[in-house]
C-alpha cells in the first residue's frame, strides 16, 4: 500500500516538474532564439556551431534549473495554503461525520491560503452548531417520548393487576377498566401525534394549497366541541366574517383550529367563555381564540410550543405537550404566524394570520 502511494507520489511529482519544464522551455528557447537572430542581424555576429551547441546546452541547463525551483517552490506553496488547510478541513468533517459536533474550524489568514477556504469553514462550522442542536432536540425527544410512553403504560399495567383481584365488585372494575381505556386512548394519541409531528418536521407532508372557506371551517371546528362547552356550560361568543376564504392546505390548518380549541375548552372551568374570531382584509386572514381559562405565567408561555411541554400539570392526564408543537410547525409550514398572551388566571389567546 505504502509503495503504490510512494509510486503515485512520484509520478504526481514528474508530473509537475514535466509541466514547468514545458512552460519554462518555451519562453527560454525563444527569447534565446530571438537573440541570436538579433545579434546577427544587427551586429554582424557570426555563431558557430560550437557556439550554439554550447548555448543551447547552457539553455537546456537553465531550463532544468529553472523547473526544479518552480516546482521545488510549488510544492511548499502548496502544502502551505493547501494541502494543510485541506487536512484540517476533513479532519473537522471526519469528527462531525463521527459524532462530535464540538468542531471548530479556526478561519486562516487570507494571505497564507484561498480566501475561498474561509467560506467552506465557515459552513463547516455552521453545519457543526445545526447539528448539535439536531441532536439535543433529539436526544431530548427519544427521554420524553420515553417518559410519556412509559406513564400510561405504567397505569395500564397498575390497573390490569388490581383486576386479577376477584373480590372486586362491579363498580371498581368498571372504574379501573375506565383507567385503562383512558391511558389506551392518551397513549393512542401521543403516537398519533409523534407520527405527524415527525411527518411534519422531516418535510414528508407539503402543503396542498387550494382556495376554500376558512369561516365554514372555523364554524365546523367549533361545532366538533358542542358535548363539551354543554357539558361545562361553557358560553360561545364568535364574530366570525363569512366567506372569508384562503389559499392554504385545509387538512393542516384544522389540526390547529382542533388544537387550538381543544386547549380553550380544557383550560376554561365551568361557567366560562370561549371567543372565537375571523377578520380579513386583501392579504391576509386573522383569527383569534381567546377563552378565561387559567392562563400561564410569562415563563410557561416562552415554553408552549416545545414538544412534551405541559405548564398545567393539573390537566397532564388529558394531553401529552404534543398539541402546540403540531400548531407551531403547521403554522411555520403554511407560512403564517401565531402568537400567545396570557396571564394567570385572566385566559389565554391565540392569534394566527394566514395569507390569503
Amino acid at each position: 500500500m505504502r509503495t503504490n502511494e510512494k509510486y503515485k507520489g512520484a509520478l504526481k511529482l514528474l508530473g509537475r516538474f514535466s509541466l514547468f519544464f514545458a512552460v519554462v522551455a518555451f519562453p527560454i528557447t525563444c527569447t534565446v532564439m530571438l537573440f541570436v537572430s538579433a545579434m546577427q542581424r544587427t551586429q554582424g555576429v557570426e555563431f558557430t556551431a560550437e557556439d550554439l551547441g554550447a548555448a543551447a546546452k547552457l539553455g537546456f541547463l537553465n531550463v532544468i534549473v529553472i523547473s526544479i525551483l518552480f516546482t521545488a517552490v510549488d510544492i511548499i506553496r502548496k502544502r502551505m495554503t493547501t494541502d494543510k488547510t485541506t487536512k484540517h478541513i476533513v479532519n473537522a468533517a471526519k469528527r462531525i461525520a463521527e459524532g462530535d459536533f464540538t468542531v471548530k474550524v479556526e478561519p486562516l489568514s487570507p494571505l497564507l491560503s484561498d480566501p475561498r477556504f474561509n467560506e467552506i469553514i465557515d459552513c463547516i462550522n455552521k453545519l457543526a452548531i445545526e447539528l448539535s442542536g439536531v441532536e439535543t432536540l433529539r436526544t431530548d425527544f427519544i427521554a420524553n417520548v420515553s417518559h410519556e410512553i412509559k406513564t400510561p403504560l405504567s397505569v395500564i399495567r397498575n390497573y390490569a393487576t388490581l383486576l386479577e383481584d376477584e373480590s372486586l365488585d362491579y363498580a371498581k372494575r368498571l372504574e379501573y377498566a375506565g383507567a385503562i381505556k383512558d391511558s389506551t386512548r392518551r397513549l393512542s394519541d401521543m403516537i398519533t401525534n409523534i407520527l405527524k409531528l415527525n411527518r411534519l418536521e422531516n418535510q414528508q407532508i407539503y402543503p396542498k394549497k387550494e382556495s376554500y372557506d376558512l369561516s365554514e371551517q372555523l364554524c365546523e371546528s367549533l361545532l366538533v366541541y358542542e358535548n363539551v362547552w354543554e357539558r361545562k356550560g361553557i358560553d360561545i361568543d364568535t364574530d366570525i366574517e363569512d366567506m372569508v376564504s384562503v389559499k392554504a392546505d385545509s387538512e393542516l390548518l384544522s389540526l390547529v383550529w382542533n388544537n387550538l380549541l381543544s386547549n380553550a375548552f380544557k383550560f376554561t372551568d365551568r361557567g366560562g367563555k370561549v371567543f372565537v374570531s375571523l377578520h380579513a382584509n386583501d392579504t391576509h386572514a386573522t383569527v383569534v381564540i381567546k377563552d378565561t381559562g387559567v392562563g400561564m405565567s410569562r415563563e410557561v408561555g416562552e415554553h408552549i410550543f416545545d414538544k412534551f411541554y405541559q405548564g398545567d400539570i393539573s390537566h397532564a392526564t388529558e394531553g401529552n405537550g404534543l398539541g402546540l408543537a403540531l400548531v407551531k410547525r403547521v403554522i411555520d409550514i403554511v407560512d403564517g404566524e401565531i402568537s400567545v398572551e396570557s396571564a394567570k388566571g385572566v385566559g389565554t389567546a391565540f392569534t394566527v394570520r394566514i395569507k390569503r
